[in-house]
């Protein structure tokens, strides 16, 4: 299996097969507009689409990559027409609309758009839990490029959006000389001269008269929701673009006029462009700046022959007719199904002793004790038996890779259908434990933890998936681990016990950052109904950290691979099976405890 920085790039097709020799390969038809697309997940949880011409008839290719908002989906940032019931946000950016306005005037070469979305709807959440950001960034833009055979690459976002473009401009000495034009549509709050963005901007442009810089903004300093100022005293965009525009007035000559409603700032002989709304009714025009007022569109065409072709910046829409009226759904992949003769698999547990605390009582008697006498009280529980029936049955998960030979695999590990718990099936208490407890557990039981891709394949195949309930305080009570437990039983509604249940917590994983980072906790996952975690892969907690939010799912260290008995910890070591469990290359689970040091 791939065991380098080339994995983190994978492009997965989930599109259908090609249909012509016109089509891009494993893109498949998408209508109203004649168009062909392909979806695209990276093993780092960044998800994309991608949205050519069907007929690809020039030997000239565009490539724009859009980088999605904070809070918004890949398909809302596309946009769609409006229906009842249907979340406002598919009908305010209309990035692809807009792209199809486009491709009606520029006759000259295919436009072909991507948007990429981050995991958590954040790229710069994604830039701060992810180490290899600027790597992913930096390769999914050319391997998007490589795809497509584009010879030419905009770069363009909104609002976090712009997280993305400095990850990709920090990732590189110079700007790449693929990159045609940046644009950033009230997305520039992170520039920053000391990480000398400034000065590459400067340079690529002087390296071609042909690119363009365009950051459209408003001022945003006194606007307030819900009576409170959006920004802080050194936030927002104007700030920002004050900063990029005092940074560029050391080197060039700015240039200053109206364009209505407009303050228009230009240098280098329209080579960059600011375009600043004064905002005098102090509204928040953040997005308005996109879509209302044809945003995207308009950095995109100035400075070349289709400039205002289109329509006029500042709106009316000039897209309306480019507008799908239902929003792009992602495919499911087919889930995997277990072969019919799999063994049973249950965890190896006494009988419940009569003696043993429910989970109510329990909660009252570790309410008041240390991190260190809870955790030993939890221990002493498991191990004796206090579990209740319905967690000891485990259940089959089928997981499927092809190895470096080309030849294909079935993997069934077997996992908890719940999380740990102490009490009765009546009465019980998903417990959140560190990771040094939550491998005691599992030695006694003879189980692992579960990695995140197990964690993901557990939601694809869960009878139950609940939308995830975060709470804000005391994340690490006793009080609060129990109130959650509680929204989550108020969620399952008296569903049956023993279902695979997802949704409702973040896994402890096994992962080889561990090794980068000792003492500490791996935890991912805690995935919403259609498959997103909320959680990336994050390994930034000590290990003695723990929450609500936390959960121990058991996994069987039986497995079985191709039919054949197998160990799990093996598989995970082995180079040509471990893609079965995991997306990083061979683990070796006994020398990760050693380097995360849990049993000092």
């Amino acid at each position: 299996m791939r065991n380098n920085i080339s994995a983190l790039f994978l492009i997965v097709a989930v599109a259908p097969p090609a249909l012509s020799q016109s089509l891009l390969e494993d893109f498949g038809r998408s209508e109203p507009f004649h168009e062909q697309i392909r979806w695209i997940r990276l093993e780092s949880g960044v998800r994309g689409l991608v949205i050519a011409p069907a007929g690809l008839t020039h030997e000239r290719r565009l490539l724009i990559v859009y980088a999605t908002p904070n809070g918004n989906t890949l398909e809302q940032t596309l946009g769609c027409g409006p229906a009842p019931e249907r979340d406002w946000r598919f009908d305010i950016q209309h990035v692809a609309a807009q792209v199809r306005r486009l491709r009606e005037i520029d006759r000259e070469r295919d436009v072909i758009l991507a948007v990429v979305q981050a995991p958590r709807l954040s790229w710069p959440a994604f830039r701060s839990d992810e180490p290899q950001a600027g790597a992913i960034i930096g390769g999914l833009v050319a391997s998007l490029a490589e795809q497509c055979s584009a010879d030419r690459i905009v770069l363009a976002c909104h609002s976090g959006g712009g997280s993305f473009l400095w990850g990709y401009m920090n990732e590189f000495d110079a700007i790449p000389e693929s990159i045609e034009r940046i644009v950033f549509l009230d997305a520039n709050y992170s520039y920053s001269d000391q990480e000398r963005h400034g000065e590459k901007l400067l340079a690529w442009l002087d390296g071609d008269s042909a690119r363009r810089l365009v950051v459209v903004a408003y001022d945003d300093r006194e606007i307030t929701y819900n009576g409170k100022k959006v920004v802080g005293p050194d936030g927002g965009t104007y700030r920002a673009t004050e900063r990029m525009l005092a940074r560029f007035g050391r080197d060039l000559q700015l240039a200053e006029r109206d364009h209505d409603p407009f303050r228009h700032v230009t240098a280098k002989e329209g080579q960059v462009q600011f375009f600043i709304h004064p905002n005098p009714d102090n509204k928040i025009l953040h997005t308005a700046l996109v879509g209302e007022m044809n945003g995207l569109v308009h950095a995109l065409t100035i400075g070349t022959e289709h400039e205002e072709k289109w329509g006029r910046f500042g709106g009316p829409r000039a897209y309306t007719d480019w507008i799908q009226p239902e929003p792009f759904a992602e495919p499911k992949e087919p889930l995997l199904q277990v072969p019919p003769d799999t063994p049973q698999v249950r965890l190896d547990l006494p009988p419940r002793p009569g003696d043993a605390p429910t989970g109510s009582q329990f909660v009252e008697q570790v309410a008041d004790l240390s991190l260190d006498a809870r955790e030993a009280a939890v221990l002493r529980e498991i191990t004796r038996g206090n579990l209740p029936d319905f967690l000891r049955q485990l259940k089959p998960i089928a997981l499927a890779a092809g190895d470096d030979a080309g030849a294909s695999h079935l993997a069934v590990c077997f996992v908890t259908p719940d999380y740990l718990a102490v009490g009765t099936d009546d009465d019980f208490f998903r417990f959140p434990l560190t990771p040094r407890t939550a491998m005691a557990i599992a030695d006694a039981l003879d189980c692992t933890l579960m990695t995140p891709r197990i964690a993901d394949a557990v939601q694809a195949a869960a009878d139950l998936k609940l939308e995830p309930r975060p709470l804000t305080e005391d994340r690490e009570s006793v009080a609060t681990f129990y109130r959650h437990h509680q929204l989550i039983e108020e969620q399952r509604n008296h569903k049956p016990l023993g279902l695979l249940v997802s949704g409702i917590k973040k896994d402890i994983v096994w992962t080889n950052r561990l090794q980068e980072k000792p003492r500490k906790v791996a935890i991912y996952g805690w995935h919403y109904p259609d498959g997103r975690p909320i959680q990336p892969l994050y390994v930034g907690h000590w290990d003695r950290y723990v929450d609500y939010s936390h959960g121990l799912r058991l996994v069987a260290n039986t497995m079985f691979v191709d039919g054949r008995k197998d160990r799990l910890p093996d598989i995970l070591k082995d180079e040509d099976l471990c893609g079965l469990i995991t997306s990083e290359g061979p683990v070796d689970v006994k020398q990760l405890r050693q380097s995360a040091d849990w049993n000092r």
